[in-house]
Parts: structure tokens; C-alpha cells; sequence
């Protein structure tokens, strides 16, 4: 069985794909670097790297909570379907409407499928776009004193490939988030934990974060879906645990501290 990996060089994929390396299980990359290459802008590469696929791991890029998403999503599972792929594990946002309805669709595929749905990623302070914030020591976004429990990017990773190898996982919707509430505030605190440094947490307005955005050569529709998605998921609905983890793996989901003491070398000062 060979798995399509969609986002292969990104935050899960490429953990997920290293996972099936590991596991002597077939993948391939669908990125626009990989050959064939895949992108979701562009219909005319999604049937050659669907081509002798058995299964998919589906991530959309940038978020299913963008514009565009749901049809994206659902032009590409009919595409899958219709060409033999009959195991689908969507990546999907917790407490986003968007992302619910790209959920449904591919519930009602046809196909053998399982919904990983997750909260904030650890990693976006290592990894994402966060980092050069940590790095100077001031992570400001436009989110007030919400906590979120947030997830490791590990898990999801465990989690997807139990779901894309493994039975007992056909028809489930994990929920995934860390054990602990944490504002960005308690994050900055345990940043500057790991890390012997001084790093704090500045709420400011969505026009002072576009504005900055702009700075660092974010493209305006991000900016505009990423002030969005600010707005619509971190105004406390996500604001609660779920146990996804456990549910799927049977292991307690990993905290927020042991990820910061894990990646302190990525926030040394440049």
C-alpha cells in the first residue's frame, strides 16, 4: 500500500513520512518540489501524484479554514476515490467551521477514513513562522489572555501513521490537543525556561500584526487569513482538553515543557 503524503516537506508531513521510512511502508511526497510534483493551486498535478496510491494523508495549505479550502478538498477526495484510494486521514483544525465541512466530505468519500483534528502546534515556535519572534524575544500576536492546549506536531505524527498502517482506526475522529491550558503569556514563561532567556508575549492589534506581517514578506491573503483565523478560533471555544491521544496511541499526550526543553537549541540566539 502506498500513502500519498500531502504537505511531505512540512510540519507533519515530513515526521509522518519519516515514521513510514521507518516502517518500511511505501509513501510518496506531494509537494510542488516532489516529482510528480502536487499543488493544490494547480488541478492538472493531483491525478499523476495520485497514481498508484492506496491511500492519503491530507493536509491543505495554508489551513482549511482559508478560502477555498472546502472545495479544494472536495474536488481532490472525488479525484482519490474515483482513483482507487481507499484510505483517507484528514489533518483538521479544532473549532473551525471550514474545517468541519471538509471533515464531512471526507466522511461521506466512500473511502476508509480517519479525522485527526487538532489544536495550535507546539511547533510553531520552533518550526513556523513564530520562530523569529522567539528568537528576538517578543512573540506579539493579535490574541488576548485565551489559553489553548496546545498539541506536539510528534503526536500528530504518531497518531496519523497509527491511523494510516494500522487497524481500529477506520471511521474514528481523534481530537488532539496537549494536558495542560496555556496562554501565550504561560508559553513565553515557559519559553524563557528552556531557554535561560528573556522572552515575552505582547497582545497588539490584527492591523499592528498585518502591518508587521507585511515587514517579514507575508503575502496579503495570509495575513488576511491568518488575522482570521486568530479572530475565529482563539476567542476561547478551543479552551478546553481533549484526549485524542490517549484514545488513539493509548499514551498521554506530551507537555508543553518537555517540548521546550527538547527544542531549546533552536531558539539560540543567531
Amino acid at each position: 500500500m502506498t500513502t500519498l503524503v500531502l504537505g511531505g516537506t512540512g510540519k507533519t508531513g515530513r515526521r509522518v513520512a519519516h515514521r513510514l521510512t521507518v516502517l518500511d511502508h511505501p509513501w510518496r511526497i506531494g509537494s510542488r518540489s516532489a516529482r510528480p510534483p502536487f499543488d493544490w493551486t494547480d488541478r492538472s498535478t493531483w491525478a499523476p501524484a495520485l497514481d498508484g496510491v492506496d491511500s492519503a494523508y491530507v493536509t491543505y495549505y495554508p489551513d482549511l479554514a482559508f478560502p477555498g479550502a472546502v472545495e479544494a478538498v472536495e474536488a481532490f477526495t472525488e479525484l482519490a476515490v474515483s482513483s482507487g484510494v481507499g484510505r483517507l486521514v484528514l489533518l483538521s483544525g479544532r473549532g473551525e467551521p471550514m474545517a468541519e465541512a471538509s471533515e464531512r466530505i471526507v466522511q461521506t468519500s466512500g473511502a476508509d477514513w480517519t479525522i485527526v483534528r487538532c489544536s495550535w502546534f507546539m511547533q510553531n515556535f520552533s518550526e513556523g513562522y513564530l520562530l523569529d519572534a522567539v528568537l528576538e524575544g517578543v512573540i506579539a500576536l493579535p490574541i488576548a489572555d485565551v489559553p489553548e492546549p496546545f498539541v506536539d506536531v510528534d503526536d500528530i505524527a504518531d497518531v496519523v501513521v497509527a491511523a494510516l498502517t494500522q487497524e481500529g482506526h477506520t471511521g474514528k475522529l481523534y481530537e488532539l490537543t496537549g494536558p495542560r491550558l496555556l496562554t501565550f503569556a504561560d508559553v513565553a514563561a515557559e519559553l524563557s525556561k528552556a531557554t535561560g532567556r528573556d522572552i515575552c508575549y505582547v497582545p497588539v492589534t490584527a492591523d499592528q500584526f498585518a502591518a508587521g506581517a507585511r515587514e517579514q514578506g507575508v503575502p496579503e491573503d495570509e495575513i488576511e487569513g491568518l488575522n482570521g483565523l486568530f479572530a475565529e478560533v482563539l476567542d476561547g471555544r478551543n479552551a478546553h482538553l481533549a484526549d485524542g491521544v490517549r484514545q488513539a496511541l493509548g499514551r498521554p499526550a506530551r507537555d508543553f515543557s518537555d517540548y521546550a526543553a527538547a527544542n531549546a537549541p533552536a531558539w539560540t540566539l543567531r
